[in-house]
């Protein structure tokens, strides 16, 4: 369905629209948009040492280091002058002229609504805190000014920037720090830090087409990204987004002032207004594509819509949308939410690329490694605030596309007795991919185990062209790999757990015995169940994990409550 501009709505202040933080403070129903609620003896191979990783802790989905939006390109001096420095706004001056107040073009929706009512640890950048020894950066690309505010450097010895997106992440990192620490002199600092940041992006905006952008002050360009180059200042479309989340969450925090709240909010709106001007001015970072769907562009061409549709910078921006529609109801954020969720699950058959790594934008299709494990962590948190398994699917497909490949140590392939294959793969010294190498098969060869054995691991992969693999990582068969193929060779144990949110449901197929397992102790399957319905028969499921070497559904209703299922045997939301 499509949606065109609603009507002028009266603004309080600078961009109190219909349903606003008035309303939310209140509890009031007043012209609120409406929003989703939640509601056996082993034989080893010889020399082999084998070291059991404990169960019961699971390895839970890696989070790698927050992607770096300047990575692969170039930072120089400004070849352009730059906007100076402004003091901070007095309430008043927020009154600008030209203040959006309708959505800029119709864009494409499915009804995605927001669920603002998730746990904690669910929202938007919990799971970012900034840590302790990290509060005070000094690496090769960044360190703190003298005001305590995060500059990117393209070296050692080179003069700092500042960054819009590294000092609103640095700044959500704080705060969610802040959320937890029990010391106050370390939590003061967090905030101290946070507040630097919001303080620097207030300074340095550029006020235009009566909203806030934030400037880029050096010039850019990308080496492996084609028409990505720009001229001091520039913007981006994640950054416009990922304010909202830093405004909004900082001006709910205990311990600001007053008179910091009221700026803090008055700065989300402003950067919220960005967002409601379409590519028809400059500067822009939203745009609707030919077949109507709506875009953040992260790097947002000089040709009005055109830019690199870069998949995680839209993903981070809808975070910002879900915070604000979450503390003001704003009916045109929800708007914004929703095309945007939209477009996020029109063009995912395009970000995905089967049995391998994803691409990292719909303009140049570079499957980028570093960014995969992103795609499926962004992708999971949306079906968390949509509540839509559409997109906890997709997250799925993700990781069996290309799981995260480093295992803990103590992790154990598990052996058939009989004959199995070996073999020697062409990766770099860790076992990890490598392009020019192309996991190439060096070596094959078969053992024979006359009884059950097992041996440690210490990755498990997608091989290039092939399925899933595992390396053994000590004894006489050290850098060999084996195929994942249960029960013949497993990873024993429950590896990539997701908790699913709400609860989902798998379908029992009729007529059709089906086996159900729990989890010993060891991290084998203990006890089983078999299974068979005279129809079809539903059973809510909370978690999804890759146990003993296949992924698997763990049923959190009824009488096989705690039971795991293989997902080969059962539909899942009604797919």
């Amino acid at each position: 369905m499509t949606v065109s501009n609603p009507s002028a709505v009266n603004r309080r202040w600078f961009m109190r629209l219909v349903g606003g933080a008035a309303a939310a403070a209140t509890g009031s129903a007043a012209g609120a948009v409406a929003v989703a609620g939640s509601s056996a003896a082993v034989e080893l191979p010889p020399g082999t040492a084998v070291a059991q990783r404990p169960h019961g802790s699971p390895a839970e989905p890696p989070l790698p280091p927050l992607p770096e939006q300047l990575e692969g390109g170039s930072a120089t001096p400004p070849s352009n002058p730059v906007p100076e420095p402004r003091s901070a706004p007095e309430a008043e001056s927020f009154a600008m002229d030209d203040v959006p107040t309708t959505l800029p073009f119709e864009f494409n929706q499915n009804g995605y609504l927001a669920v603002v009512d998730l746990p904690e640890a669910m929202r938007p950048w919990r799971d970012r805190p900034t840590r302790w020894e990290n509060v005070t950066p000094n690496t090769q690309h960044t360190y703190l000014d003298e005001e305590g505010v995060i500059q990117y450097r393209p070296d050692w010895d080179v003069p700092g920037y500042d960054q819009p997106v590294t000092q609103i992440q640095f700044g959500l990192g704080c705060i969610s720090s802040y959320r937890t620490e029990q010391d106050p002199a370390r939590k003061e600092l967090f905030l101290t830090r946070a507040k630097a940041q919001a303080g620097r992006l207030i300074e340095t905006r550029v006020e235009a087409r009566g909203a806030w952008y934030f400037p880029y002050p050096f010039d850019f360009s990308s080496a492996t990204h084609s028409g990505v180059s720009y001229k001091a200042p520039w913007y981006s479309g994640m950054a416009q987004g990922e304010s909202l989340s830093l405004f909004i969450q900082l001006s709910e925090l205990d311990g600001v002032t007053d008179e910091e709240r009221t700026l803090y909010r008055e700065a989300a709106d402003a950067a919220f207004a960005s967002l409601l001007r379409g590519d028809d001015g400059t500067p822009w970072v939203v745009h609707r594509d030919r077949s109507g769907y709506l875009w953040i562009q992260e790097y947002p061409s000089s040709t009005p819509g055109t830019g690199d549709f870069t998949y995680n910078g839209m993903i981070f921006a809808i975070f910002g949308l879900w915070d604000y529609v979450r503390a003001t109801g704003n009916e045109l954020a929800a708007a914004l939410f929703d095309g945007s969720c939209t477009t996020m699950d029109r063009f995912y058959p395009l970000l995905r690329n089967p049995r391998w790594i994803s691409f990292y934008c719909q303009q140049h299709r570079v499957p980028t490694v570093s960014y995969h494990q992103h795609e499926i962590n962004l992708y999971r948190q949306l079906s968390w605030q949509t509540g839509v398994p559409a997109f906890a699917q997709k997250a799925e497909q993700l990781t069996d596309d290309y799981p995260w490949p480093s295992l803990a140590q103590g992790c154990n392939i598990a052996f058939a007795a009989g004959t199995h294959t070996l073999y020697k793969l062409d990766t770099d010294a860790d076992g990890d991919y490598v392009a020019s190498k192309g996991d190439a098969e060096l070596d094959r060869k078969t053992v024979t185990f006359t009884r059950a054995t097992q041996a440690p691991a210490n990755r498990r992969r997608r091989i290039k062209d092939r399925g899933i693999y595992y390396r053994i990582s000590a004894g006489a068969y050290t850098g060999w790999w084996v195929g994942e193929a249960y029960p013949k060779a497993y990873l024993v144990g429950e590896y990539l757990p997701v908790v699913c949110y709400p609860a989902r449901t798998l379908t029992f197929p009729a007529n059709t015995e089906v086996d159900c397992f729990t989890l010993g102790a060891d991290g084998r399957f203990d006890t089983t169940r078999t299974v068979s319905f005279t129809k079809n028969s539903n059973a809510p499921f909370d978690r999804r994990s890759i146990v003993n070497g296949r992924p698997m559904y763990r049923i959190s209703g009824g009488y096989l409550t705690g039971y795991w299922v293989w997902y080969g045997h059962v539909t899942v939301d009604g797919n």
